[in-house]
């Protein structure tokens, strides 16, 4: 299954779900990508598009204002296959906190560690 990660920014939590679930022998394919535009080009991480939505089969937001932007852009097309995970930017890339609250979720328990 294609697994997308999306935050923000693309620089703590949704780049260490992608490089935390890529470390597990897993058949899941990851990747991960930021929602903000300024704040993409600001740190140089990598911004979503309608080719990654396309290319994911499952997409996982970190908080419910990632869904409005998604649908302020691209409309309500993708929902279906988009989870809320509810984690905070609180959290620094790899933050142990972080990783622990990714492996607990129950919307990831179906990735085979």
């Amino acid at each position: 299954m294609n697994i997308l990660f999306l935050c923000t920014a693309n620089l703590h939590r949704s780049r260490s779900a992608e490089d935390y679930f890529k470390s597990f022998k897993s058949e899941h394919v990851f990747q991960s990508a930021g929602l903000s535009k300024k704040y993409c080009i600001e740190y140089g991480t990598r911004l979503c598009t309608t080719e990654l939505l396309d290319w994911a089969e499952k997409v996982f937001v970190m908080e419910p204002q990632h869904i409005e932007r998604i649908t302020e852009h691209v409309g309500e097309r993708y929902l279906a296959k988009i989870e809320i995970l509810h984690i905070d930017d609180i959290y620094q890339y790899m933050q142990v906190e972080l990783l622990e609250e990714l492996s607990s979720s129950p919307h990831l328990q179906f990735i085979s560690k």
